[in-house]
């Protein structure tokens, strides 16, 4: 497997001391209260849609589709981690049409479906789905290994009934050992301080045509056991080059997950979600949050967005109402209702009040507006 050379960016305490709150930085607060379920009796959270090469979002039929993390709502939200599968819906107008789980039974090379990225070719139907697999196949108990994997099958269908069909052997990326990156095969782990090797998101670059997957990582070689970074992988004829991290946070922060990158107006944003909890100890910390870089190119220099890197937080009254943020390349955000009107969070200890309390639904959409380095919400 080639190894290529490229600067990493650095996301260091300096950026974050430069954080300033303001309204055209909060994400809008969410009424818990007025939320609709587009598919009861599930949880419903990370979603991504399906794109065009060009970054895109396809729309079919005069349907957006998007594939979520789901899983059955048991008595404790915080276990569906563990019985997660991706759910393939449709979307149009703020509506949801669901058409059940995206890949066969038994394809994945893992014990669940964790979170990615697909592509779709309107000329043939073909969609690519990268996604992660998290622990092994058959195992008991769970474990947190991750990898990450790509498949392709044929869209088929409407909007009454969408399907993807004759999806091929799962291809896996990238599988270690490889340079800079820790691989993840812990047998155990807490969500939000787990290492990383997962969320592969595609990105053509519109300059060369190079197809890029960015992940969440972890640091291989780190000063700190908050070593999160973005991972960076470069199509080279069937397979998977790898680079050294698009960005590194050791020291700073644990987790930049969900990461993804459209480019805009002539420029590059990067965007990953994060936690005010994974933050080190002792460093200036954000709140949970989009955050996001900006380059003239992949290689960088990147720079942050509004000098701290933060795009957009959750509410200081709601500090954990909403997570795990999608940009569109029409610059529309999409993440899903976590504990929405509480100051509490998954790391409460009562299963039944997290139950009452976690929403489990995409959240509302909101929109932003991106100038050279400067990234608000809209108003």
């Amino acid at each position: 497997m080639p190894v290529l050379a490229s600067p990493t960016a650095l996301w260091t305490s300096d950026h974050l001391r430069a954080l300033r709150i303001s309204p055209c930085h909060e994400i809008p607060l969410v009424d818990g209260a007025g939320l609709l379920h587009p598919l009861p009796g599930f949880d419903l959270w990370d979603l991504w849609p399906l794109q065009l090469a060009d970054g895109s979002t396809a729309v079919v039929d005069g349907w957006t589709l998007w594939f979520v993390l789901s899983a059955p709502a048991g008595e404790d939200p915080e276990a569906r981690h563990d019985i997660v599968r991706i759910r393939l819906m449709a979307e149009r107008g703020g509506a949801w049409r669901d058409h059940g789980n995206a890949l066969p039974d038994e394809l994945n090379p893992g014990s669940r479906e964790w979170a990615g990225s697909a592509l779709y070719d309107p000329a043939t139907g073909a969609v690519t789905l990268y996604w992660t697999a998290s622990g092994l196949r058959g195992e008991e108990p769970r474990t947190f290994i991750q990898r990450m994997f790509e498949t392709t099958g044929t869209l088929t269908g409407d909007a009454a009934a969408f399907a993807i069909e004759g999806w091929t052997a799962p291809r896996e990326i990238a599988g270690g050992p490889i340079p800079h990156y820790m691989l993840v095969t812990a047998a155990q782990g807490v969500p939000g301080f787990i290492k990383g090797f997962r969320d592969p998101a595609h990105f053509r670059d519109p300059r060369d045509g190079s197809d890029y997957l960015l992940f969440t990582g972890s640091l291989q070689d780190a000063r700190s056991d908050w070593n999160g970074c973005i991972g960076l992988l470069r199509r080279e004829g069937e397979g998977w080059a790898v680079l050294p991290p698009l960005l590194s946070a050791d020291g700073l922060n644990n987790e930049q997950e969900r990461p993804h990158v459209v480019f805009h107006a002539g420029r590059y944003y990067l965007f990953w979600s994060t936690q005010r909890k994974v933050f080190a100890p002792g460093v200036p910390s954000g709140p949970n949050g989009l955050y996001g870089m900006v380059a003239e190119r992949m290689e960088g220099p990147w720079l942050p967005l509004n000098g701290s890197g933060l795009v957009a937080g959750n509410p200081e009254e709601a500090p954990v109402q909403t997570y795990s943020w999608w940009v569109t390349h029409e610059l529309t955000v999409h993440g899903f209702v976590d504990y929405p009107n509480s100051l509490k969070g998954n790391d409460h200890g009562d299963a039944a009040w997290r139950r009452a309390h976690f929403a489990g639904v995409p959240a509302p959409v909101f929109r932003l507006v991106l100038d050279s380095t400067r990234a608000e919400v809209a108003a």
